[in-house]
């Protein structure tokens, strides 16, 4: 049996090293502009800016648990958590799709109560600390958009920032109606639409989340043409126990017996196969188990697994 931990695995956790200060930035920059908008949310009886507010905050938990699953995915082994704690990560993106579940749930019974009893809304106020918003988010995503395609995590990061931009610049034409047409129904109704836009974004993030907790094979992986890979090798006869799985939000591993009635090729085969299977399918984590009769395995044939 080999077993292959790819080297990228470094790359990668240094690469997570590298976005500590920018969950720090853009923590330090919500939280001032959270604070700025339940605020003036309250003073000028803005549903739509509390309602912000309110996902704002959410956000800023979300970043804090994933800067937090960032710095636990680089933990070293121990005797009781042997992959150390890479898998936090998955548990983090699960819990950020639920806490804004949570809060759009809360947000949305709010703006149904304030159809029936309207309060009269400072648009101005509305457009001021809203377009402040717009900048904030922006900056913040941008913080987060180089690394949005290697970690669940770090997406959901850039993506919550980057609705957050567009939620605040329609609260901010929101006020403007407001201003124009002194229809005080619009704050109500725009935060129905925040509501709609979150629920969406967080669907998909939610969706991802479990299906990683629940060891689902990565997207981005055909688990056939990994099978077929393997069984196209060398004196390889037959192809068993495959497993493809998420260790975290950044890495993959395999398991899978391979039989060999000629025996094994010797490490460099068993490390071709391991660098083949991380260039070409991101797999980072490989073992590969070697047998010459795949009927003495408690493992085969596939119906076992």
């Amino acid at each position: 049996m080999a077993r292959n931990r790819n080297h990228s695995h470094l790359r990668q956790d240094h690469d997570l090293a590298n976005y500590s200060k920018a969950f720090a930035v853009g923590i330090a920059l919500n939280v001032s502009y959270v604070i700025a908008e339940a605020v003036f949310g309250l003073l000028a009886h803005s549903l739509a800016l509390v309602a912000d507010a309110g996902h704002n905050l959410g956000d800023v938990l979300s970043l804090l648990l994933a800067w937090g699953a960032s710095e636990f995915s680089q933990s070293k082994p121990s005797k009781r958590f042997t992959y150390g704690l890479r898998s936090s990560s998955i548990l983090v993106s699960l819990a950020n799709a639920i806490i804004l579940l949570i809060a759009i749930g809360a947000i949305a019974w709010e703006a149904l109560r304030r159809f029936g009893q309207p309060q009269e809304v400072p648009g101005g106020t509305v457009m001021a600390v809203a377009g402040f918003g717009v900048l904030i988010n922006t900056a913040t995503a941008l913080l987060f958009m180089s690394g949005r395609h290697r970690d669940l995590n770090i997406k959901g990061a850039f993506l919550h920032m980057a609705a957050d931009a567009g939620v605040s610049l329609g609260v901010v034409l929101a006020g403007l109606a407001i201003k124009l047409t002194g229809l005080h129904w619009i704050d109500p109704a725009t935060s129905l639409v925040i509501v709609t836009v979150i629920a969406i974004g967080t669907w998909g993030l939610l969706r991802d989340s479990i299906h990683l907790a629940l060891q689902a094979v990565p997207s981005g992986i055909d688990l056939g043409e990994v099978r077929e890979y393997l069984a196209s090798l060398p004196r390889v006869t037959a192809v068993h126990d495959l497993h493809v799985w998420p260790m975290s939000t950044t890495e993959t591993a395999l398991t899978v017996h391979l039989e060999m009635p000629t025996g094994s090729r010797g490490d460099e085969f068993l490390l071709q196969i391991c660098n083949h299977l991380h260039l070409q399918f991101g797999i980072e984590h490989s073992t590969i188990q070697i047998e010459q009769n795949a009927e003495e395995c408690a493992l085969a044939p596939e119906g076992k697994e």
